[in-house]
């Protein structure tokens, strides 16, 4: 007797759907919650109670995902951008440290959430454990993003801003020389992924690392912006009507 067909997570799907209505409610939730409460020590309390949801979600699924059975090359290294972003998170929460918060900031909210508009994950769905991992790492970067700007109250800058960018850089230098030695795909940077994505608009190889880069950063200087206006410029403007 054949074993039945297990179910596959279908972009769009039901979970699918369900998911980013979660993510768009904690990301709402969160931060007003943070700013409702803004007594310092209750704030350093939840921060750091926050970052050990992080670790305690995400360590043991790396462990697990490290153990022989486990074992990919391909797949198990936290190597992707997503991994440093858990990492970072759990660390910006912990000591509120601007250039970490810079790093979740934009990775939280620009390339975290493209990463669950147009999912990369050929699994089985909810509840099989990499289901979990992949939507609950990414989940908790978004939301942790959000609460330390408009909850805490915590501001990107320019410093973060280049800080960010250089981090990102050599990460993917990083990841193209790794996948070059180790015949790997961490981060997309040496191959776009099967599934469709906004990389298919961006040209083949290596134009379309190029281009990200471009409209990344385009991206990030627009969130940056209106963060980094001086009381002269946003004066004028209200006396401008603009």
């Amino acid at each position: 007797m054949e074993p039945l067909p297990v179910d596959r997570f279908v972009p769009y799907g039901p979970s699918h759907w369900v998911l980013m209505v979660l993510i768009v409610a904690g990301s709402v939730a969160l931060p007003v919650l943070g700013h409702r409460n803004r007594d310092p020590r209750t704030t350093t309390l939840f921060t750091r109670i926050f970052a050990v949801v992080v670790l305690a979600f995400n360590v043991p699924l790396l462990i697990y995902q490290l153990l022989p059975a486990q074992w990919n090359i391909a797949e198990s290294l936290p190597l992707q951008l997503c991994d440093f972003a858990w990492m970072v998170a759990a660390y910006a929460l912990w000591t509120r440290q601007p250039l970490s918060y810079a790093l979740v900031y934009y990775w939280g909210l620009t390339l975290t959430p493209q990463a669950m508009i147009t999912p990369a994950l050929d699994a089985p769905d909810f509840p099989n454990i990499h289901f979990i991992q992949f939507w609950g790492q990414h989940l908790l970067v978004i939301w942790a993003a959000a609460y330390l700007t408009w909850g805490v109250g915590m501001r990107p800058n320019w410093r973060g801003y280049w800080f960010s960018a250089g981090v990102t850089l050599v990460w993917i230098a990083a990841m193209l020389a790794f996948n070059a030695w180790a015949g790997t795909n961490y981060g997309f940077v040496s191959r776009k992924p099967d599934n469709p994505s906004l990389l298919d608009v961006m040209g083949g190889w290596p134009w379309y690392l190029g281009v990200g880069v471009a409209i990344g950063l385009a991206a990030w200087a627009l969130l940056t912006w209106p963060w980094t206006r001086t009381p002269r410029e946003s004066g004028s403007a209200a006396r401008t009507g603009t």
